[in-house]
């Protein structure tokens, strides 16, 4: 298993909006999961040890969110052809028994993931209240196992910052995880 990382943060990049279905029933776009104070759009799958190993921490960290104003959403942008484990029908059953608090997305096409420049999952992008990148680092020092309990919230205390100060941190560490699985062309 090869782990990439992504790239440092560019500041104020703008959000790409999107359209995607969710496991909910319903869609969304970014306006739709935007939070007054910022929003967290989270690149995940259900297959990825990185991700599973922190799964229950990101669904801890968007209930905390939620009260300050930062919206989430999750987006699975895997070939669910090659890789069954990420159907929208798994998605679905993943969102349920683990009582996801934000919409996971589907992105079929994988049309979202290459706007965002998504490479690994997770990876994640915090957004201030208008749409600006404000990180792009990691959930903490976690790796394909969860690191010890107390370990610093990075992801949450960048995010608390954003929806506080609008700004994110400088320093950031580079989330790291499994290559988004890209479709054939």
């Amino acid at each position: 298993m090869a782990a990439l990382t992504p790239p440092v943060c560019d500041f104020g990049w703008p959000a790409p909006g999107f359209d995607l279905p969710a496991t909910d029933g319903a869609r969304y776009g970014f306006a739709d999961v935007a939070g007054p104070k910022g929003t967290l759009i989270m690149f995940i799958c259900n297959h990825c040890p990185f991700v599973l190993a922190v799964l229950d921490r990101m669904i801890r960290d968007a209930r905390d969110l939620a009260p300050l104003g930062i919206g989430v959403a999750a987006i699975c942008s895997n070939d669910a052809v090659a890789y069954p484990a990420d159907s929208f029908e798994a998605m679905g059953e993943l969102a349920a028994a683990r009582g996801f608090p934000f919409p996971y997305l589907h992105d079929a096409d994988q049309s979202v993931a290459r706007a965002y420049d998504a490479v690994c999952t997770p990876d994640f992008f915090g957004f201030d209240a208008d749409g600006g990148l404000q990180y792009r680092g990691r959930l903490d020092a976690s790796r394909h196992q969860a690191a010890p309990e107390g370990v610093r919230r990075e992801l949450f205390e960048a995010m608390v910052q954003i929806a506080e100060t609008g700004a994110g941190p400088r320093d950031q560490v580079a989330s790291i995880g499994c290559s988004i699985k890209w479709r054939d062309i």
